[in-house]
């Protein structure tokens, strides 16, 4: 018999031991008032098990762990030469740094810093309406997942519309830049609708499937770039924190300022952990402890 079953459920009783559980994301009004007292995780194996233990069914705002899903769309439409509009290597700054962003001629460091997803949103975006575009990523996200109940929420799309001024700014730089295909407005209309969408842990687990590589389950993307997108997880996924999960956890995994953190261990399992509380990263503070411990308890370091 499988042990995930008792190893989460330890889990969620070590996370829940102690009162440090870190600072919600306040700069998001909606995401201010969130209770950081909050601990869910999600397993799902190649074979098609799944298990969970916390508040895995509560429902979170994913903000931007969906950059994986978009950045699967854009390379889908546009291939390598998207990496003309956006490198591949960690960027060492905060994931909204204007600075780097000047330093590098308005060619954002990866697609995961805001920036870089800025642009891969835009890419999706050219030649097409917001609607066409929205619809086309909650399509994509709801068949890796095989769940059609995944939605945006549009308030929280407006609370970030609102209070997104350092995004407006990366956005007009880079425009200036000549680095953005459509409007400001209309990519970050876009942008903060698809970081608004919301899932469950479990269902978070459930739509990184794809990214686990294996024949068993359904292939939305072909092998190679499978393994492209979990490289860019690894090393860039949990921004200027990327260096320290890798070393604790070893795993490709993208983490969002609503708490969450979705990982993948290739050929075996994707994992979805929520705790809204962050780590002076911007990173789930239990999250990344639970995932260490995970890690740890079932061997699943790639190193």
């Amino acid at each position: 018999m499988s042990p995930l079953p008792d190893i989460l459920s330890q889990l969620n009783d070590d996370m829940r031991r102690d009162d440090d559980w870190g600072a919600v994301a306040s700069y998001i009004p909606e995401l201010a008032h969130i209770d950081p007292a909050q601990f869910g995780i999600a397993v799902t194996t190649a074979d098609g098990e799944v298990f969970t233990a916390g508040d895995a069914e509560t429902p979170f705002s994913v903000q931007s762990i969906t950059k994986v899903f978009t950045l699967a769309i854009a390379l889908g439409r546009s291939g390598d030469q998207l990496w003309r509009r956006v490198g591949r290597e960690p960027s060492g700054k905060a994931f909204n740094s204007i600075v780097q962003l000047e330093q590098e001629n308005g060619r954002p460091r990866n697609p995961f810093i805001n920036a870089g997803a800025i642009v891969t949103t835009d890419e999706i975006l050219t030649g097409r309406l917001p609607r066409e575009a929205l619809a086309e990523i909650l399509q994509f996200i709801r068949a890796a997942a095989g769940d059609e109940n995944i939605h945006i929420n549009d308030v929280v799309a407006r609370s970030e519309k609102s209070h997104g001024h350092r995004n407006f700014a990366l956005a007009h730089f880079l425009a200036s830049c000549g680095n953005l295909n459509n409007t400001p407005n209309k990519t970050l209309g876009t942008y903060f609708h698809h970081c608004a969408i919301e899932m469950s842990a479990r269902q978070l687990a459930m739509s990184g499937r794809f990214l686990i590589e294996t024949t068993k389950l359904p292939r939305l993307i072909r092998p190679p770039r499978i393994r492209r997108l979990n490289a860019l997880m690894l090393t860039c996924g949990h921004y200027d924190g990327s260096g320290d999960f890798a070393y604790r956890v070893g795993l490709p995994a993208k983490s969002g300022v609503g708490g969450g953190i979705l990982a993948i261990v290739p050929g075996v399992a994707s994992v979805a952990v929520w705790s809204p509380g962050l780590n002076r990263y911007g990173n789930s503070k239990k999250g990344t402890e639970a995932m260490a411990s995970l890690a740890r308890d079932m061997g699943w370091s790639i190193f």
